[in-house]
């Protein structure tokens, strides 16, 4: 599936003009969930801006507990309906957890594309496992795996699958709530380029082969500068010092 390297995660945004201001900014690939509870929002958002829906690729995901079958299709249509819009360009397993039976689940998913409701499908959270599984499972390939990502948690056996399965990789949470901040490495890496640690995790995560990334932001400044960062070239000495540091810190648990 192609992605613009920078999209936006709304995952506690509240203000549709939030929204329509990063559409016309420049940002194209916007990610809700059913359990953001902010899919009005976001359909508001996209009605404000100035902007061609066909332009837009809108992804969402269905929760845990309408996992499934007829809750998939009836969880959907309602997202759908908040958002405003016919159909969403991608709809994710938002974890593989409570009522997710993958010979139920994902025939569900099968089904939503056939008919038009979304364009492709995704999933969320899944372990190397899990993808097998259900690649065995769907008729529909997996678009993207939207996964944890930065660079304390650099999801090397994640990033390998997903080239070898041609999937993109969408990875939430690309600035570690912050922690990226007190990274030496990255910090050193930020003023070699007069850059932030912020643009330097994004730059490298948008210069990995099939990855993107759906930072979080809400003011114009940072909504600039996320979108900026994928014009920053880090060189190979900065990509292997990313690589190397000595820190593994994972945010949010899989379960």
């Amino acid at each position: 599936m192609e992605l613009p390297p920078i999209g936006l995660g709304t995952m506690a945004i509240e203000d549709p003009d939030t929204i329509a201001r990063a559409i016309e900014l420049g940002y194209r690939h916007l990610d809700t969930a059913q359990i953001y509870d902010n899919e009005d929002v976001v359909g508001e958002g996209i009605a404000r801006a100035n902007v061609p829906r066909e332009e837009l690729t809108v992804a969402t995901k269905v929760w845990a507990d309408s996992l499934a079958p007829e809750a998939v299709r009836t969880s959907t249509e309602e997202s759908l309906d908040r958002l405003g819009l016919g159909r969403a360009e991608l709809l994710y397993v938002h974890r593989p957890i409570e009522a997710y039976d993958p010979e139920r689940t994902l025939p569900a998913f099968d089904a939503l594309r056939d008919e038009g409701l979304i364009e492709e499908v995704g999933v969320s959270n899944f372990t190397t496992e899990q993808l097998e599984e259900a690649r065995t499972i769907l008729e529909s390939p997996i678009a993207a795996h939207q996964i944890e990502m930065h660079p304390l948690c650099r999801q090397r056996e994640l990033r390998e699958y997903a080239n070898e399965a041609g999937h993109a990789l969408v990875a939430y949470s690309p600035l570690a709530q912050g922690e990226v901040f007190d990274v030496p490495e990255l910090r050193d890496i930020a003023e070699k380029h007069g850059a932030t640690p912020a643009a330097v995790s994004l730059a490298w995560l948008a210069g990995l082969e099939n990855v993107v990334a759906i930072p979080k932001a809400s003011g114009d400044a940072h909504l600039e500068a996320n979108l900026a960062a994928c014009e920053l070239e880090l060189d190979e000495q900065d990509a292997a010092r990313i690589e190397s540091i000595d820190r593994e810190e994972k945010l949010f648990d899989e379960g």
